[in-house]
């Protein structure tokens, strides 16, 4: 599974402003039913209820929220950096400023672990975080994301 698969230019916000994780969720779950077509609320309250079981903080500054949604068609993603780091109760106790949206049909089972799994090895790559945080414009960041995928690349 690529990246490429699940997020687009549009879903890269290079400089996001948010005070709170949950200022942080609000917006991202905002921009998510831009994208989706499905309610900002529902999807907002599925991000909500999965932090409640556990931050999804990874540590070094990054977070990867997620969860499952009744109604959407595929899986979805939304990547941003944010202008100052914030609190999200992460594993490590490091602020975020990275992160990783991804939303998935509630049947999506393993393409949705495939998904996150994909993710976190991007973003375990130190270069490639060090080019995330370097980047300035959607279009820069949206490079550093899909960078060396074809199709031909298994998850």
């Amino acid at each position: 599974m690529l990246l490429g698969d699940f997020i687009s230019p549009d879903s890269v916000v290079p400089l996001l402003r948010a005070k709170t994780k949950k200022q942080l969720l609000q917006d991202l779950s905002v921009r998510a039913a831009r994208l989706t077509g499905l309610s900002e609320r529902d999807i907002f309250d599925v991000l909500w209820q999965r932090e409640r079981l556990g931050s999804t903080g990874q540590g070094q500054g990054i977070a990867i929220p997620h969860g499952k949604l009744r109604g959407l068609k595929r899986i979805a993603g939304l990547f941003a950096r944010l202008a100052e780091p914030i609190d999200f109760d992460a594993v490590d106790g490091q602020k975020v400023d990275i992160v990783f949206l991804l939303l998935a049909p509630e049947g999506a089972g393993a393409d949705h672990l495939k998904a996150l799994a994909r993710i976190s090895r991007l973003l375990r790559e130190g270069s490639a975080v060090d080019k995330l945080r370097a980047s300035k414009d959607a279009a820069a960041l949206y490079a550093v994301l899909t960078e060396g995928e074809t199709s031909s690349h298994a998850a």
